[in-house]
């Protein structure tokens, strides 16, 4: 299983600037991010194919 949250802790830090979640995650990683105190600061655009790539909002 991922470890969501260490993912968007990692983004948040600046450690790596994006990861995607495919469909078959979504459902398990939307719980982790609707709990994340910082998920204001975190946006997710959609690609073709169902895949979501996470990454910072720009300030």
């Amino acid at each position: 299983m991922e470890n969501y949250e260490q993912q968007l802790d990692d983004l948040r830090a600046g450690k790596i600037d994006h990861f995607e979640i495919t469909p078959e995650n979504f459902q398990a990683f939307q719980r982790v991010y609707h709990a994340y105190p910082y998920r204001t600061q975190i946006e997710g655009k959609a690609n073709i194919g169902g895949n979501i790539t996470y990454h910072l909002r720009q300030r």
